[in-house]
C-alpha cells in the first residue's frame, strides 16, 4: 500500500493532533520533525516514533529531506505564508494549520505558488473533512429541510488574559477571529455555497463588530453575513467567553443542528458525531461513529489526495479558491473591530519571499525624454491595492522582477492608494529609485489651477519630492490648451515634476498644446497616455477615455517619436484562456470593452503564435504594445505575484513587421 512520508513543522499540540491522526490513517505516515528547539524536537520525535535521522533543528534541512514528500506547518500564524511557499518551492506538498495566511494576498500567493509548482495545498480544516461535514453537505442538498434561510455558527471559550500568550500576542496575530473565528465564517460559506448547488459561497455583504483585549487583539467578536437567494448567516467567537460551539442551519422545512461541528475527538478517538434533525416538528439523529482521533480524516483525505495526483482538497473540504475566499472574508471581520496585525503598520510591513519562480525575463528599462534616470518598459498599475500589507505582497515581487515602474492616480481610491504606495517606498528605501507616474486633474476638475495643488497633496501622500512623469489624466477642451501647457511649465521650472503629457488626449489638442509650447519656447508635452493594445477598444472602459489604437494616432506617434504608456495594454484580461487565471479573476470589463468580431480574429491569431512561440496570447499581446515604430511603454495591472510571473514571458517575444501586420489583420499570411 503506497504511504505517503510527512514531515511536520512546528512540534506544538495540534503537530501532536496531526502526528497522532497519521498514526490511525491508512496512507500515511511521519517521518520528519523539524523544530528550532532540539529538546522540543526530540522529545517530539521519541514520542511519536519518528526515526532520529528525521529529527531537524532547521526547516530548511526538513525541506530539503529527500524522503519527505508532504509537509503539514503547525508553527503560529504569522510564519505559515513564508514556509508553505518555501515547503512548495522545494517540491514539497503541504497541508498548513488554519488560518493559511494573515491576509488574503498571503492566501492567494500561496495558492498560486500551488498551481505553479503542481504540488497539493490544503488549508487545515480539520473538521471539514469529518464524515458529518459530508453528511451535512448531503442534507442540505438533498433539500431534506427545505431552502436554507439562515445558519448560525459558534466557537468561543474563556481563557485568562496572558500578554505573553499567542492568544494576546499581537505580534503572534492573536485574538478570536484569526484562531477559531474562522471556523464559523467556513461553516456559513460552504452551507451556504450547498444551497446553490455550489462548494462554497461568497457572501454579498458583511457587518461585524467586536472588542479588544489591552493588547489590541480581538477578544469576542460577531458577525452577520448576507449570501445570495436571501441566505444569512450569523457567527460568534471569543477567546474570553465560553460559546456554545454548535452550528445550526435553519430551512423552510426545519433544522439541522451539529451539537459539536468543530472538534469530535481532537485530542483522543473516537470521534463520534451527531447531526440532529427537525422537519415538520418530527425529530430524528443520525449518530456518525468513527474509532479515529479527528486529525486522521484530515491526514487520511490529504494522503490519498496527495496519491490520486491531486492538487487541490476535493469537497467538502476546502480547496484553493474557498481558502482565498475564507481570508477575505475574515480579513473584513477583524479590521470591523479596529483589530491591525503589525504588518499592516509602515513600520512593521512583512517581506513575503519566494512568490516568484526562478529565472525570470528581465525586465528592459528605457529612457524618456525629460526624465532623469530609466523606467521598466512594464510599469505596475497601483490602482487595485487597498492595504499597505495587500500592496507589499505585489510590490515587493514587482521590485524582485525589475519593474521600478509604478503609476499612480490621485483620484485612485480617494487618495488611499497613493498613500499605501509612498508607504511602501519609504519603508523599502526606494523613493530615489522608483519611477512613479502621477496623475491629476481627473474631470470634474480638469481645470489648470487645480494641478499644482493635487500634484503637492500626491507628493506628500507618496513621500517623494517631484514626479519624474505628471500626466494629466484627463483633458478639457473647454479650456485653452495654452493654460495647461503654462501651468505645467511652471511646475516643472520650480523641479517639482520632470517630464509631463495628458492621458486620453486627441491627436488635435496634443498636436494644439505643443504647436503652443514651441512658439513660447516651453517644454511640450512629450508623454501620451492612452489606451493601446493589440484588441482595439470599442466601447470605453471609463468615460471619456480615448484609444490609440487609430491609424491617425498610430501615425501620429510614429511621425513625432512620441513616448506612449499604454493602460489596459492587455485589454483587461481579454487574451486570457480559460484556465490561465490566477486565484483572483482576471476583469471581466475585458470581454465588454473589446468585445467584437475583429478582436476575436485577434485573440485567435495571438493564442495561435503564442503556440507557435511557446507562450501564451497575453504575452503576444504585451509584445505587441512594446514593439511598436514608437517609443511604447506597457502598464499592467496584477494583482498577485504570479500575474506577474505570466506577464514577463513577454519579455522574449519579439515579433517581425510580417506578425505584426497579421496581428493587425492588415494581411492574411506573415
Amino acid at each position: 500500500m503506497k504511504m505517503v512520508q510527512w514531515g511536520i513543522i512546528g512540534p506544538g499540540s495540534i503537530a501532536a493532533n496531526f502526528a497522532q491522526g497519521l498514526a490511525e490513517c491508512d496512507h500515511g505516515t511521519l517521518c520528519a520533525i523539524a523544530s528550532r528547539d532540539a529538546e522540543r524536537c526530540k522529545a517530539f520525535g521519541e514520542r511519536f516514533s519518528v526515526p532520529s535521522e528525521g529529527w531537524f533543528n532547521s526547516y530548511d534541512d526538513l525541506l530539503a529531506a529527500p524522503q519527505v514528500e508532504a509537509v503539514y506547518i503547525a508553527t503560529p500564524h504569522p510564519f505559515h505564508a513564508d514556509l508553505v511557499i518555501r515547503a512548495l518551492r522545494a517540491g514539497k506538498h503541504v497541508v498548513v494549520e488554519k488560518p493559511a495566511g494573515l491576509i488574503p494576498g498571503e492566501v492567494v500567493a500561496m495558492a498560486d505558488v500551488a498551481k505553479e509548482t503542481g504540488r497539493f495545498f490544503m488549508e487545515g480544516f480539520m473538521y471539514r473533512c469529518h464524515p458529518q461535514i459530508e453528511r451535512l453537505v448531503e442534507l442540505i442538498g438533498n433539500g431534506e429541510i427545505g431552502k436554507v434561510q439562515h445558519i448560525e455558527a459558534s466557537f468561543g471559550f474563556a481563557s485568562n488574559y496572558n500578554p505573553d500568550s499567542r492568544l494576546d500576542n499581537p505580534a503572534l496575530a492573536g485574538g478570536a477571529i484569526l484562531d477559531v473565528g474562522v471556523y464559523p465564517v467556513s461553516l456559513a460559506r460552504l452551507v451556504a455555497g450547498a444551497a446553490q448547488s455550489l462548494p462554497f459561497a461568497e457572501p454579498l455583504e458583511i457587518q461585524a463588530i467586536g472588542t479588544l483585549g489591552p493588547l489590541g487583539v480581538d477578544e469576542t467578536a460577531y458577525a452577520l453575513l448576507k449570501f445570495d437567494q436571501g441566505i444569512t448567516a450569523s457567527c460568534a467567537t471569543s477567546i474570553r467567553r465560553a460559546m456554545d460551539n454548535s452550528a445550526t442551519i435553519i430551512g423552510s422545512k426545519g433544522r439541522i443542528h451539529l451539537p459539536n461541528p468543530w472538534v469530535p475527538g481532537r485530542d483522543a478517538g473516537p470521534s463520534d458525531a451527531v447531526i440532529e434533525i427537525e422537519v415538520a416538528g418530527e425529530k430524528r439523529v443520525e449518530q456518525l461513529k468513527d474509532p479515529r482521533i479527528l486529525f486522521a480524516h484530515e491526514a487520511e483525505l490529504a494522503s490519498r489526495a496527495i496519491i490520486d495526483g491531486r492538487t487541490e482538497a476535493p469537497s467538502p473540504a476546502p480547496n484553493l479558491s474557498d481558502s482565498v475566499g475564507n481570508a477575505r472574508v475574515i480579513a473584513t471581520w477583524r479590521e470591523a473591530t479596529g483589530y491591525k496585525l503589525p504588518g499592516e503598520s509602515p513600520s512593521h510591513i512583512r517581506r513575503l519571499n519566494g512568490t516568484l519562480p526562478a529565472n525570470l525575463p528581465a525586465i528592459p528599462r528605457v529612457k524618456i525624454p525629460g526624465m532623469t534616470g530609466e523606467i521598466s518598459s512594464l510599469i505596475m498599475g497601483c490602482d487595485n491595492r487597498d492595504t499597505l500589507d495587500e500592496g507589499a505582497i505585489v510590490w515587493d515581487a514587482w521590485w524582485e522582477a525589475g519593474g521600478n515602474g509604478f503609476d499612480t492616480g490621485f483620484i485612485y481610491g480617494g487618495g488611499v492608494h497613493e498613500t499605501v504606495l509612498g508607504q511602501w517606498m519609504t519603508a523599502r528605501g526606494i523613493t530615489k529609485d522608483a519611477r512613479v507616474v502621477v496623475k491629476g486633474v481627473h474631470s470634474p476638475y480638469c481645470l489648470p489651477d487645480v494641478i499644482a495643488t493635487q500634484l503637492a497633496i500626491s507628493l506628500e501622500r507618496l513621500q517623494i519630492e517631484r514626479a519624474p512623469i505628471y500626466i494629466m489624466h484627463r483633458d478639457n477642451p473647454d479650456v485653452p490648451v495654452d493654460e495647461f501647457v503654462d501651468a505645467l511649465n511652471a511646475l516643472h521650472a520650480k523641479g517639482l515634476i520632470e517630464t509631463f503629457g495628458g492621458s486620453n488626449w486627441s491627436v488635435a489638442r496634443f498636436k494644439e498644446a505643443n504647436a503652443y509650447a514651441a512658439s513660447k519656447g516651453l517644454q511640450p508635452l512629450k508623454i501620451l497616455n492612452n489606451n493601446l493594445s493589440l484588441a482595439v477598444m470599442e466601447k470605453p472602459v471609463w468615460d471619456g477615455c480615448i484609444t490609440s489604437n487609430t491609424p491617425e494616432m498610430l501615425g501620429f506617434l510614429r511621425e513625432t517619436g512620441t513616448t506612449h504608456l499604454s493602460w489596459s495594454s492587455q485589454a483587461r484580461g481579454y487574451f486570457l484562456q480559460p484556465g490561465q487565471g490566477t486565484a483572483l479573476s482576471p476583469d471581466t470589463t475585458g470581454d465588454v470593452c473589446f468585445s467584437s468580431e475583429a478582436n476575436a480574429e485577434r485573440r485567435r491569431r495571438a493564442t495561435q503564435l503564442a503556440g507557435e512561440k511557446g507562450v501564451k496570447a497575453q504575452n503576444i499581446a504585451t509584445a505587441w504594445v512594446l514593439g511598436q515604430q514608437f517609443p511604447s511603454l506597457a502598464l499592467i495591472g496584477p494583482r498577485s505575484p504570479s500575474e506577474i510571473a505570466t506577464t514577463l514571458p513577454a519579455m522574449t517575444v519579439s515579433l517581425s513587421a510580417a506578425e505584426v501586420a497579421w496581428l493587425n489583420l492588415e494581411s492574411s499570411e506573415r
